[in-house]
């Protein structure tokens, strides 16, 4: 100890003398006569234990002494403190926004739940018991010394069972349900895997006889009602309401007049065309809405309609504008009707999932065509050559071509995604575009059963109308964003951006679209009633008409005049506006 005193003693007169010579060693440092008279620290071993050893002993004794705490950042400890030392509380400034949340640490939203170590076996064990027998082990009871009091739930169901688990109650009774054993694996046809049923299991609980009593009425209505759906199609019958259908020279009305004041018979179209003003007759004979019409072929001297009466109508377009024969035989709505080339046939199409063909002259139903599906929409193939075959477009997503002559299917398309709306033949007849409530828009090659233009972009919307121009160069769609969108019908079928009429509500509506036949003016009708004529050049709304009560769901303009404009509607009535 005196050898350590000793050194501590040099060691202190050593600094002194070096603290001294301080600021003149900082100004001659580089200087070698300057630092001549420095005397060397005394080595050894005695100076290098003293320096080591006599700080801690200081900091040992304060520490016990005081009570100090250590500081917590400290990495390493060179004595053994004590366990007050350890574990003293941190000292220092108190934080003024401490609040009673924070200062309780909490693991949990409603405070702090102590970590317990629980047995996953045994938690599933006692959760199963409780759900099956009413009664678990307490949790905060030890397992040593189990007692009726050691239960909660049903304490009465413990005492009766021993306190007993679901997995020792199974390992008693040795009740495990057998099944019924299969075949091999490799035998696909008995093999019955894990699938198979209890060997005690019922194939069903039976009804009681009242519940049997209306199974039975249920399932009787239901087979009658499927009977009556697969019954023959309704009868078909005609109604003339002129008096001759023959005038004294034996010509029949669908022979075009002569003394209308134009000459039908040709396919002249009028230089120009002018907006329609005004009412000048109202055809009416429909007891509910009309959904289509269409002008007979190349003249336009006589109109079909077909309602939501069952009900299909042949009108005068001159003259007297009678209405000459009523068409009876589809027992639900008439959905579209399409002419032939010449108009002495045409298609009809109804929700009674039949679709008929009919004499114009006579009006006998000549023959009738079902796939049991809803035909949405029909057309004749326009070429010549090609009369005795239709098209129709089905609910159930497929467009099914069927043969006049033999009365059978030759051809499906089936490539849209939803309920195909409408059929226009383009290309001199070579093509026909399909719409779909899929949005989309497909061309195909007629016979071919593969489309080769398909075209659907995320903005695009359902439409339903399409109608070709009298050019054949575009198809104008009625769209469901209430837009007509114009597409190219040759070649690349792109849309025309230019080209987009709007002003109008159809939402929701199949409103047909048609074109004058100089291409000067489009007209559309609408969810409310009116019909809208745009300017084909500048896109512009130029004309509206309140022209039906309900919604209007058809606007056809003469293809020879200059401003006449014929409309049907939901309200059950045709409109001849000029």
């Amino acid at each position: 100890m005196s050898s350590a005193i000793e050194s501590l003693v040099s060691y202190r007169s050593d600094s002194d003398s070096e603290n001294e010579s301080d600021s003149s060693s900082r100004n001659d440092i580089n200087d070698p006569d300057a630092t001549a008279h420095l005397k060397p620290l005394p080595s050894g071993p005695t100076m290098t234990l003293a320096v080591l050893n006599a700080a801690p002993e200081v900091a040992v004794k304060e520490s016990v002494e005081t009570g100090q705490h250590l500081d917590p950042a400290l990495k390493e400890v060179t004595f053994n403190p004590t366990f007050e030392t350890l574990f003293a509380p941190e000292f220092g400034p108190i934080n003024p926004f401490k609040s009673q949340q924070m200062a309780a640490p909490r693991n949990m939203l409603s405070g702090y739940a102590e970590p317990a170590h629980l047995n996953d076996f045994m938690f599933e064990q006692q959760r199963r018991t409780f759900s099956t027998f009413g009664y678990a082990l307490d949790p905060s009871v030890g397992t040593a010394e189990v007692t009726n009091s050691s239960y909660i739930g049903a304490v009465d169901e413990a005492e009766k069972n021993k306190g007993i688990t679901v997995f020792e109650a199974a390992a008693k009774t040795g009740d495990k349900r057998k099944k019924v054993k299969g075949g091999e694996a490799g035998e696909i046809e008995t093999f019955l895997g894990p699938w198979a049923k209890y060997a005690d299991e019922k194939d069903g609980a039976k009804p009681s006889e009242e519940m049997q009593k209306e199974l039975d009425e249920i399932t009787a209505k239901r087979q009658k009602k499927g009977r009556n759906e697969e019954e023959a199609p309704a009868e078909e019958k005609t109604v003339l309401h002129v008096k001759d259908m023959y005038d004294y020279q034996g010509r029949s009305y669908l022979h075009v007049p002569q003394d209308v004041g134009i000459n039908l018979r040709t396919a002249d179209v009028p230089d120009k065309c002018y907006l329609p003003k005004k009412q000048i007759h109202v055809w009416t004979g429909h007891t509910k809405g009309v959904s289509a019409i269409r002008l007979f072929p190349a003249s336009g001297h006589l109109l079909l309609s077909a309602s939501m009466d069952c009900k299909i109508k042949l009108w005068e377009v001159y003259n007297e504008r009678r209405c000459i024969r009523t068409f009876i035989g589809h027992s639900k709505a008439v959905r579209d009707i399409c002419y032939n080339n010449d108009g002495t046939k045409f298609m009809s199409a109804a929700y009674d999932r039949y679709l008929k063909l009919w004499d114009t002259e006579t009006g006998q139903c000549i023959s009738r065509f079902t796939n049991r599906k809803v035909p949405y929409c029909v057309k004749f193939n326009p070429d010549e050559d090609k009369q005795n075959l239709f098209v129709a477009g089905m609910s159930d997503k497929k467009i099914v071509q069927w043969d006049i002559r033999t009365g059978e299917v030759v051809q499906e398309y089936d490539r849209h995604l939803g309920a195909v709306n409408t059929i226009t033949f383009v290309d001199e007849n070579r093509r026909f575009v399909s719409t779909s409530d899929d949005k989309s828009l497909r061309v195909w090659e007629w016979d071919i059963p593969v489309d080769f233009k398909y075209i659907a972009e995320p903005s695009m919307h359902s439409m339903p109308a399409v109608t070709l121009s009298p050019n054949g160069k575009w198809l104008a769609c009625q769209s469901m964003d209430n837009q007509i969108l114009i597409f190219g019908a040759q070649n690349r079928f792109r849309l025309n951006k230019k080209k987009i009429f709007k002003g109008h509500m159809v939402a929701g509506y199949a409103c047909q679209v048609d074109f004058s036949p100089d291409m000067s003016y489009v007209v559309s009708g609408d969810a409310d009633g009116k019909l809208n004529i745009w300017d084909w050049k500048t896109t512009k709304l130029y004309h509206r008409i309140k022209a039906h009560d309900k919604v209007c769901i058809s606007a056809l303009w003469h293809p020879h005049e200059t401003s006449k404009v014929i409309t049907c509607g939901w309200d059950g009535l045709i409109k001849l506006w000029d």
